[in-house]
């Protein structure tokens, strides 16, 4: 084992630690929200999930941002099954382990496969790019996507067309190294990355060993550096969209559920015969409160949800109110929704309070109000 190996693993290893970390504070600022039993409809559940999340049947009811978006799903997806290949070579020094395991055609199938969803990729990350920054389209430039937002959809959009470059440049000079002699495996020429060789063709072994190791440290640091950065960035979703999906409120749009406490105050007032005295409240009986003040107040779903939201403001764009100029932005109500219960759950593990809350100091009454319940957002 080489200092190369040494190296990977000691990165793998403490990437995965912060990942975990990071996810279980998450996690508990999720459950300090209430309880909810979500576990009926198992099989319903799985469908929704498979169909929202997996199908992406949201996004594709407008086509173009539907259609690229399923790109950079599918492609980014498919493409990390060669981070398989990566971290098995990284932990045993191997080099592209898995023509050991599958014949020669399917190899290159796979991966001429990678190269062509990776072209695709690029394309929609520079058309995503185009979109939020030359054309600007309306809901990525509201009040509430203030400089971070903007930021973190920009990263993200970059830091994918750099990966998918660095992965088609390390074939590339692996291919003109095999070329030379110098690599034992043989690939032969992937459909997208033939098309860069000109750019490194001539270069020293030295320069080419140089670009592919530079280029394959690059794909995994990258990786793994994502992975920590989508806890912190609105691309949670990522993860968080298939439990989002699961544990959805399966009621139709707009029913309400009833509070056990006014459900119990209006039988009463109904029923002529009935003793409001016969069941006296105890002295110490915490009261129920009507609605949430605060993040902690709201159930683990609706925090879950806060968690997945992708800021597209998909759901602001719909709204009659905000469309009509009223201050309600489901994108901010959701945004700001989030940010509390991070601060809550930040403040707990630091056993320190505050006097915030996410009614008056996040969110106004007056947003609240210009709600009609209309569930626009929520279909969206």
């Amino acid at each position: 084992m080489g200092i190369e190996n040494i190296l990977f693993i000691c990165l793998f290893i403490v990437s995965i630690t912060f990942f975990v970390v990071n996810l279980r504070k998450i996690i508990f600022n999720i459950k300090l929200g209430k309880k909810i039993n979500r576990s009926d409809n198992k099989i319903l559940r799985i469908k929704n999930m498979i169909r929202v999340a997996l199908g992406q049947s949201k996004m594709i009811r407008r086509p173009i941002a539907g259609f690229l978006h399923l790109l950079v799903y599918i492609g980014f997806v498919i493409i990390n099954i060669e981070m398989i290949e990566i971290v098995i070579d990284g932990f045993s020094g191997s080099h592209r382990f898995l023509t050991n395991l599958v014949s020669y055609k399917l190899y290159h199938f796979l991966i001429s496969s990678f190269e062509i969803l990776a072209f695709l990729v690029i394309f929609a990350c520079v058309i995503f790019l185009i979109r939020r920054n030359v054309i600007k389209i309306k809901r990525f430039w509201s009040k509430e996507m203030t400089s971070w937002p903007k930021t973190d959809a920009n990263l993200i959009l970059v830091f994918e067309i750099l990966l998918m470059g660095a992965f088609l440049f390390m074939n590339a000079s692996d291919v003109l190294l095999q070329r030379m002699g110098h690599i034992n495996v043989i690939t032969g020429e992937f459909p997208i990355s033939k098309n860069l060789i000109f750019l490194i063709d001539g270069l020293s072994t030295e320069k080419l060993h140089f670009i592919e190791r530079f280029c394959w440290w690059f794909h995994i640091i990258g990786v793994l550096l994502f992975m920590n950065y989508v806890l912190i960035s609105k691309h949670l979703h990522i993860f968080f969209a298939f439990p989002s999906t699961y544990y959805a409120n399966l009621k139709p749009l707009g029913a309400f559920d009833n509070l056990e406490s006014v459900k119990n105050e209006v039988k009463l007032m109904l029923d002529p015969n009935a003793d409001p005295y016969a069941t006296p409240t105890e002295p110490n009986q915490v009261v129920e409160p009507f609605g949430a003040k605060d993040a902690d107040q709201l159930n683990r779903v609706q925090l879950l949800n806060s968690y997945s939201c992708t800021e597209c403001g998909r759901c602001t764009s719909v709204c009659p109110a905000n469309q009509t100029g009223k201050l309600l932005s489901p994108r901010k109500i959701m945004m700001d929704t989030r940010a509390r219960i991070t601060e809550i759950g930040n403040n707990k593990r630091k056993d320190i309070s505050d006097e915030k809350s996410l009614l008056n100091n996040y969110i106004t009454a007056e947003e609240l109000w210009a709600c009609t319940s209309c569930n626009a957002c929520t279909d969206s």
